[in-house]
């Protein structure tokens, strides 16, 4: 029995050992076109003097891309909001009140997590804007370090935990302290979409806001 727990661990450590998130990026950039996927994101805000513990938010939804420069978050909990990248806009459709936001996708993705997902082609393509390095396998995930190389955005690193190849988990955190956390599940890697699904029309009646 000690000899059979002694062999699973050093098979454990042989397996972390071999993590590297760095890796899997590269393996997915390369093999991985398209996706689709459930989410749940968890927000939490720095803890105020008067808060006993730090606030937190969660939300859930689906998420698909197609690269090049193409995705879709929806998110149905708690509440309806569309984020979508059409190769030229990013457009945002808050369902609540009835306004969508719309800006130059190339001013807004360059240094963003959805880069590193729809984005890049390569990791040379995304070391242009990003520093990446492995880091240590944790939670049985491989991870990577993503920090932007401009560092007067808002974001400030994130984290991608990837599952044997599989994209699993984006860590976010801005320079304002918040920390964004985005669990995958159910991923349907290289799923059959097409331009098409990516076109995004104002509703009727809605207000568009171009900042």
């Amino acid at each position: 029995m000690k000899q059979f727990i002694t062999t699973c661990a050093l098979a454990c450590c042989a397996a972390m050992a071999h993590a590297d998130g760095l890796q899997d990026l590269e393996k997915f950039l390369r093999e991985v076109n398209s996706g689709k996927a459930n989410f749940t994101q968890v927000v939490t805000s720095p803890r105020r003097a008067s808060d006993n513990v730090a606030r937190s938010k969660t939300s859930s939804g689906t998420f698909e891309f197609l690269r090049p420069d193409r995705f879709r978050f929806v998110y149905a909990k708690p509440f309806e909001q569309t984020i979508v990248a059409d190769g030229q806009t990013l457009w945002l459709h808050d369902v609540d009140l009835n306004q969508v936001t719309s800006r130059a996708q190339k001013d807004a993705l360059g240094s963003t997590p959805a880069a590193l997902i729809a984005a890049g082609a390569d990791l040379k393509g995304l070391s242009d804007a990003f520093e990446l390095k492995s880091a240590a396998a944790r939670d049985g995930l491989a991870w990577l370090e993503a920090r932007p190389k401009d560092r007067n955005g808002q974001l400030q690193m994130v984290r991608v935990g990837f599952r044997q190849g599989q994209l699993a988990v984006l860590d976010i955190e801005d320079s304002l302290g918040q920390r964004s956390v985005l669990t995958f599940n159910n991923w349907q890697a290289n799923a059959p979409l097409k331009l098409g699904d990516f076109k995004f029309q104002p509703p009727p009646g809605a207000a568009v806001v171009k900042p």
